[in-house]
């Protein structure tokens, strides 16, 4: 395992399992989502805050590799980095472990942009905020 930032533990819901009794696919993209607000809430950043300034974190591109399946029960920890990518893109990378065996059950990157008023804009409060929250570590 590298060394994340961040990282938060969930436990799978029946509910998030499909007819083969595992989770289906379209949930972690929940799972990733929910961290990535978790971590920003961290770093100091709330995301409701920020949409009511008009300042809106978007993901415009979602790359994931399955490497094995999580079941009702399973108590997981999904792992996140964060990057700059050029003045606009923030480059979220996160994995997804089972607890009971540290096996690495999925790998994403998350690529987004920051929209003010609907418009790109250089993110720099973000890339502030996570160095800081780096720094505190």
């Amino acid at each position: 395992m590298q060394d994340y930032i961040y990282e938060t533990e969930f436990e799978v819901r029946d509910y998030e399992c499909d007819l083969q009794g595992i989770v289906n696919n379209s949930v972690y993209q929940n799972y990733l989502e929910h961290t990535r607000h978790k971590f920003l809430l961290a770093t100091g950043l709330d995301f409701a805050e920020l949409h009511k300034r008009n300042i809106n974190p978007v993901v415009f591109r979602v790359e994931i590799d399955y490497k094995l399946s999580l079941k009702s029960g399973d108590v997981f920890v999904c792992k996140l980095n964060a990057e700059r990518k050029g003045s606009l893109k923030i480059i979220f990378y996160q994995d997804i472990y089972r607890k009971s065996d540290s096996k690495l059950i999925m790998k994403a990157k998350v690529t987004a942009a920051v929209l003010e008023n609907g418009n790109p804009v250089v993110s720099d409060m973000f890339f502030e905020a996570f160095e800081k929250y780096k720094k505190h570590l």
